[in-house]
């Protein structure tokens, strides 16, 4: 798989499928999805972020950068201590990829070990690529296995895996995650709802790789899951900038090791029902609480509405007034107990 990823930060167990898809716009994609089509089945079309926007990301990135570096530093201790000292990173391409390699950098450096790090896909509803992790239990123990995400926005990945290592029962299917505000991670660096920043943009801080994608046409049953790769934003790459920036605030000092309990489901996943409920939304699909959550809505599909605990803070939400400014797209305060923000998709059969 091409990506702008230096091959001694991870090995993408992806099927290259640049030129073989033609990716689609928000609006006929989210038609398709609402009509019972799996998003892996398509991509979406990615453009570059406006430069007002860009300039929002960038503020994010360096004001958040402290509390990110400190989430990778505690989840990266309870994997060394968790898993020994042979840990196996496998992160959930693509989100999950800068921080797998943060983590990664993280444990080398503090402890001198070598830690092999993949990422591969899973995809909600259709599982992880079993090809992939077969390829990865082939050449480690099984048991230094450990998941890693960028975030929790519901706790849907989390449900994922459980179901999905049913036919692994060797491997642990527990994710370590920076931000868990659905409190379904096995380990996360904070409970707090905050901005990681990669969430804000796509490809440009992803490794130049779009979302992965399955459809039967193009995957055979041995390939992985598949990924492109967009060359033409190639002046505009912002991976590394994102992972040095916050490896730069590394602080290599001791920390709680303890895993975070795991709760099923998770408070979280309570509170999306209830939103739900409140605006009379049956499919528990169209709402995406959290922060990073919030931001894919914006950034990939069609919004209705967004809802933030606070109109006044700037601080934290910033970047997602922004984007619903730029997108015509309304915000309203909501007593949120778990998240900071959510993001409703338009039920396009309403519209």
């Amino acid at each position: 798989m091409i990506s702008s990823y230096k091959p001694c930060d991870v090995t993408l167990l992806l099927k290259d499928i640049t030129g073989q898809i033609e990716p689609l716009d928000s609006s006929v994609r989210e038609q398709l999805i609402q009509s019972g089509i799996s998003y892996c089945e398509m991509l979406p079309r990615e453009y570059l972020p406006s430069e007002k926007y860009l300039s929002a990301y960038k503020d994010a990135l360096y004001r958040f950068a402290d509390i990110t570096a400190s989430a990778v530093a505690k989840v990266a201790d309870k994997i060394y201590y968790d898993r020994g000292k042979s840990p196996v990173i496998v992160s959930l391409a693509r989100g999950g990829t800068p921080v797998g390699i943060l983590i990664k950098r993280f444990i080398e450096k503090k402890y001198s070990v070598k830690v092999p790090h993949y990422s591969i896909s899973i995809i909600r509803g259709r599982g992880i690529d079993k090809n992939a992790l077969k390829y990865i239990i082939s050449r480690h123990e099984s048991d230094c296995i450990q998941f890693v995400d960028g975030w929790t926005g519901k706790g849907t990945i989390q449900r994922q895996l459980n179901n999905d290592m049913k036919d692994f029962p060797e491997i642990n299917p527990g994710i370590a995650v920076l931000s868990d505000p659905a409190h379904v991670a096995e380990k996360c660096g904070t409970h707090e709802d905050f901005l990681i920043a990669n969430s804000c943009l796509n490809a440009t801080v992803s490794g130049l790789i779009s979302r992965t994608f399955l459809r039967g046409d193009i995957i055979g049953t041995d390939d992985f899951h598949g990924a492109m790769y967009y060359k033409e934003f190639e002046p505009y790459d912002l991976t590394y900038e994102f992972i040095n920036t916050i490896e730069k605030r590394f602080i290599f000092e001791n920390s709680s090791c303890r895993s975070d309990k795991q709760v099923e489901h998770g408070i979280g996943y309570a509170e999306t029902h209830r939103i739900a409920k409140h605006f009379l939304i049956d499919d528990i699909n169209l709402i995406k609480p959290g922060i990073g959550e919030t931001t894919r809505v914006l950034l990939r599909r069609i919004p209705y509405k967004v809802l933030v605990y606070s109109l006044k803070d700037y601080e934290n939400l910033g970047h997602i007034y922004r984007l619903a400014s730029e997108k015509g797209v309304a915000v309203e305060e909501y007593p949120l107990e778990n998240y900071k923000a959510c993001g409703i998709i338009r039920k396009l059969a309403d519209s």
